[in-house]
């Protein structure tokens, strides 16, 4: 399944490491989806740190999703996690500043985290957690048309010629600055919404 024809009746919103659905980008997101498509489903849900139990979080709560009419996006780790639903699932998918490696990028945060938005959360990193990350990384990407990609040159923690090798053939908005969180995503929003289908529901 390319790009979606029509806008996805479901979507859902995939944070990255450390990260919550206090995301900015996901608050900005959602913020325009309540007041142009109030009528989409909208799930940003809390990951554990496990990814086998984050994966089995994100299946249970989405079986009853069409995977016709759905779509995820996901940042970082979350582009990651949204790889392995679009494959799965046969979805479209936004990836934000994607994680192509986390098995290997990861394996350096082993031990005691604090939760980006709240640092007075405490979680831990055990190391089985990198088998599960290997565990759940595609072979490949089956059908790049599938994909669009966001990726910043000015990305601090990911390198964005790995990123663009990896989603290579997908519809891609290369910046030449901006910075891992994408700061500046506000201003890319509409490449988004335009591949979702949903810029014709703007006032």
């Amino acid at each position: 399944m390319p790009a979606p024809a029509h806008p996805p009746t479901h979507l859902l919103y995939l944070h990255g490491f450390r990260s919550s659905p206090q995301s900015f980008k996901a608050r900005l997101l959602h913020a325009w989806l309540q007041q142009h498509a109030p009528s989409l489903t909208w799930w940003c849900p809390q990951l554990p740190p496990s990814p086998r139990a984050a994966w089995q979080l994100i299946r249970d709560g989405t079986s009853g999703w069409p995977a016709h009419s759905m779509a995820v996006l996901g940042s970082s780790l979350g582009g990651f996690y949204a790889t392995v639903v679009a494959e799965a699932y046969g979805c479209p998918a936004v990836v934000l500043n994607p994680a192509v490696d986390p098995a290997r990028d990861l394996a350096h945060y082993i031990g005691d985290q604090t939760a980006y938005h709240d640092p007075a959360l405490h979680f831990r990193f055990e190391p089985e957690y990198v088998d599960e990350l290997r565990a759940l990384t595609p072979a490949r990407i089956s059908d790049p048309s599938r994909y669009a990609a966001v990726i910043a040159k000015g990305d601090e923690l990911l390198d964005w010629r790995e990123m663009s090798r990896r989603y290579a053939g997908s519809r891609m908005l290369l910046l030449e600055g901006s910075d891992h969180a994408l700061s500046d995503f506000a201003q890319h929003l509409g490449f988004v919404l335009d591949f979702l289908r949903l810029r014709p529901h703007t006032v």
